[in-house]
């Protein structure tokens, strides 16, 4: 059976919430590399906003999409070498 989209939808979201608490910016910050890991973080923060703006206004469609879009933002910033992460957590696709 299908998980319930508001089930999924507030699951998503604590997930992105808590990533984005365990990602470190592993690159110095006034470098370029510095740079794209600021831009991935707004970036990041700014679809967690719009999915919770979304999920307020009753639209759990496009709330799931954009907590979803942000976590591959953050989870290919992680791949990338530009955040660090703790050992262990269940959070990244990398080990």
């Amino acid at each position: 059976m299908p998980a319930d989209l508001n089930e999924k939808t507030d699951r998503y979201e604590g997930m992105l919430a808590d990533a984005l608490a365990a990602a470190e910016v592993a690159v110095p910050s006034a470098t370029p590399l510095g740079d794209a890991a600021a831009e991935i973080r707004e970036m990041v923060l700014s679809y967690l906003e719009d999915g919770r703006h979304f999920r307020e206004h009753g639209d759990p469609v496009n709330a799931l999409a954009a907590v979803s879009y942000g976590y591959g933002w953050l989870d290919a910033g992680v791949r990338m070498g530009l955040f660090a992460v703790p050992d262990g957590t269940d959070l990244f696709t990398v080990d």
